[in-house]
This record gives C-alpha cells, structure tokens and sequence, in this order.
C-alpha cells in the first residue's frame, strides 16, 4: 500500500480553514495532520503543498457528457478529463442521450461504459417519461443517483406533461427527483408572440424574455407543491430567477427535503454577456437579469441555494449559430467551475469555505454519496490541490472538451487547479490528465 503524505496545506473543510496535512494511504485518507504532527507511520512519497489550498474533490451533480449517441460532441472519456483537469472527482450524468437512458439496459450499459472511459468517479440518472413511472421502485437505490424529470421542457422527447404521471413519479420514485423545471405553455405562447414581433429566428437577447421568469417559476412552484403532497425528495435543478428562490428555506441541510442547485453559468453571466458572447451562453434555462443573477449569488450566502453544478452541455460551435430559437442550448462548462467559483470567491461574493460547501460537502449529503465530499479520515481520498494566487487567462489550448470551446475563453481567473487526485491516485498533475486511471461507481448510502 502506498502512502502518500501532503503537508502544509491550508484545508478547507466542513467551514474552516487550518493549516495542516494528510496521508493517502491507497485509495483512502488514512490520516488528518496538524501542521506540525507527524505520520504514525513511514510514507512513500511527500507533497509540499506550502502555499496551496486542499479542498475535497468537486462532485458535479449536473451534467450532459452526450454519451451514448452524441459522442461527435463529447463523450465519458473527453468529458471526464476536463473534469479532473478542473478539480471535479466525480460526475452525476444526465439521461437524454441516444438512446435514453429510460430502460434499465441503457442504464446498465452507461455503467458498464464508463467503467472503462471514465477516468473520474461516475453516477447516473434514469429517466422519467410518460410510460416507466411504474419501473421507478426497482431502481438501485445505492447505485443510481437520482431520477430525472424534464417538468414543461425538454430536449429528446423526454417532457413528462400528464398530471396524473407527475404524480406517480412523485409518488413511487424511491431516491431524490432531480427536475428541470420551464413550463413549456408559457414558452410556446412567448415563442409565438417573438416570431410573430421578429422573425423566425428572433435575437439571442430575447431568449430570456422567450423562457420566461413566469415559465421558470410557474413550473418549480408545481414540483415543490407535488413533492410537499407527496412527502417526496426533491432537487430543483439550475434555479435562474430570483423568483424561485422564493421557494426555498434557509434552513440546514439536514431539516430539508427540497433543495436547490445553481449552476456556475447562472451565477457567473447575467443577459449583458449576450452583446459578447451571444449564443455561446445560450442555455435552458435562460441566462436571465443581472439582478437575477446577483440574487441567485446572495442566496449561495445562506441555505436558500444548496448546490453549485454545471449543467455542462457541450456542442460543436456550428451548433450555436443562430438566434433565441435556432441556435442550440447548452455549453462546455467543467474544466473551469471550480476557478470560476474561486473567482467569485476572490471578488467577495462568497468564501472560498462556502465554495467547498456548496460543490463538495452538500451535493454529497443531498445525494448520500457514500465517503465522499469531505476530508474525513476512512473517506475516498478525492482531493484537489488550488493556488489562490496563480493568475491566468483561459486559451482554446486551455480547453480538453471534445468540442474545443468554451465561452470561458478570454476569462482571466486568478485560481488555479494545481493537482487532482481520484480515488488516491494523481489523476491531473497541473499539466496533464493520466488517462491510465479510472474512477469509480459512486455509491449511495440510501
């Protein structure tokens, strides 16, 4: 067993900040230093991390890696590289891929998938739909992270819009529903009306006017009042208006059954970014108001928003041309969401601890990942090693996704990831992914 010693750390965890060290001890944490204490016993390798921050390793909730079927835009492989080079150690993957993964043999197969392509630690939706709520009580509570559920809008025919089937998902499902919430009624009668004003295919500007602040809320008001009827386990995915934040209790984790995700292109841009970067942050929900966006930063202050994700969706740039309604939704977002939130950090938004709570420690204890998300001793050693004060601007060398863009192109950040370990072992070195090392299935502890 190898162990490895990182020392004179500054450790972020569970709200503090201390200056310490930990031992690796195979894939585990063996040991938690004091700066000044000494491994019990011999180590292999030392790490003198003077000057760097350790934070527990990133699990991204939210993300589309377009694999099976739309592996042209990204695939396991590419997308789980750009994540270690981001400090993210593990994956949560959505499931409107091709085929969907709606049937337990999809699901099975992106298991089996990612066993050999992933080289961080992996979980997986299951889809809802209009015809499997009745499959929902077999799912495997300690392997699948949650369900999905498309409420109003929907990319691959996966809506679920029948009252009577919302119910039955809310219902019968046995581990956390995750939802996107846009009610597609208000967004067909404000596509109608924008055509009508400007053409087929109107400005990027008014794709927040299009999917609506009312469409938004209308639809997370619906799937907080089913999963209060229903005494369901609820997670309303990527919140975009400070409406919704309505919603929601501050209250601790622990005392919630319905908790909210942000996403690092909700809090990062605001709808002034669409005169830059136009389509290129053109995504479902909306980029919306800048007082929306500096609501939704205000609320990562207290216990209103619980998670930050990415909503990571990456398509060829050929895909992005366009308007509010040509150009497709969804862009490249995890090599760059734990600088981005540091960058937030940096300007006073947040602390870097509420940082590490809001992309370690609470998708962990929402999702009841087992020995993960924090610096624990016996807990998976997934850690992430940052230099607050390393300045750089992102290049399209920068970029690993398959699609080779992101709209963090340009974007100075003044963190950066330093090293990642999965599972113990050196997975990004600050230069380069070990494309040899695989991650692992997350578990679940349900």
């Amino acid at each position: 067993m190898k162990r490895t010693w990182i020392q004179h750390a500054q450790i972020v965890n569970e709200g503090k900040t201390q200056k310490g060290g930990l031992v690796i001890e195979d894939e585990v944490i063996a040991e938690i230093l004091k700066d000044d204490e000494q491994p019990f016993a011999p180590v292999d390798e030392q790490i003198n991390a003077e000057g760097l921050h350790l934070f527990p390793g990133v699990i991204d909730e939210h993300v589309h890696f377009r694999d099976p079927g739309l592996t042209y835009k990204a695939d396991i492989h590419s997308e789980s590289i750009a994540a270690a080079a981001g400090g993210v150690t593990s994956f949560m993957d959505m499931p409107n891929t091709n085929p969907q993964t709606t049937s337990f043999e999809a699901l099975e197969n992106k298991f089996s998938d990612a066993a050999t392509k992933s080289v961080v630690n992996y979980s997986f939706y299951f889809g809802a739909t209009n015809t499997n709520a009745d499959l929902l009580h077999q799912l495997d509570k300690q392997r699948v992270c949650g369900v999905k559920l498309f409420m109003g809008a929907s990319t691959g025919n996966m809506l679920v819009d029948r009252m009577e089937i919302l119910k039955q998902v809310f219902q019968r499902s046995p581990i956390i529903i995750a939802t996107h919430c846009e009610e597609q009624s208000i967004i067909k009668t404000n596509t109608e009306h924008f055509r009508e004003e400007y053409g087929d295919d109107p400005d990027i500007c008014y794709h927040p006017l299009i999917r609506s602040e009312e469409a938004c809320y209308h639809s997370s008001a619906l799937a907080v009042k089913l999963a209060k009827d229903y005494g369901s386990r609820l997670h309303i995915l990527h919140i975009s208006t400070g409406k919704e934040l309505n919603l929601f209790e501050d209250k601790p984790l622990e005392k919630k059954k319905i908790t909210a995700e942000a996403t690092v292109s909700h809090l990062y841009f605001c709808d002034k970014d669409y005169k830059t970067l136009g389509t290129r942050i053109k995504c479902n929900p909306a980029i919306k108001s800048e007082t929306d966006r500096n609501a939704l930063r205000k609320a990562l202050r207290t216990n209103v928003i619980d998670t930050i994700a990415t909503d990571h969706a990456p398509h060829i740039l050929n895909e992005k041309q366009g308007g509010a309604l040509k150009a497709v939704s969804g862009m490249p977002m995890i090599q760059f969401s734990l600088p981005a939130m540091l960058e937030l950090a940096y300007q006073g938004v947040l602390s870097i601890e509420q940082v590490v709570e809001k992309m370690a420690h609470a998708p962990a204890l929402i999702y009841q990942v087992k020995h993960r998300g924090f610096i624990r001793k016996g807990f998976k050693a997934d850690l992430v090693l940052v230099d607050l004060n390393n300045p750089w601007t992102v290049t399209s060398d920068d970029i690993l996704s398959k699609c080779k863009w992101s709209p963090m192109e340009g974007q100075t950040f003044h963190s950066k990831v330093m090293k990642t370990f999965c599972n113990g072992h050196p997975v990004f070195d600050g230069t380069k992914v070990d494309e040899d090392v695989h991650g692992e299935e997350l578990r679940f502890t349900r």
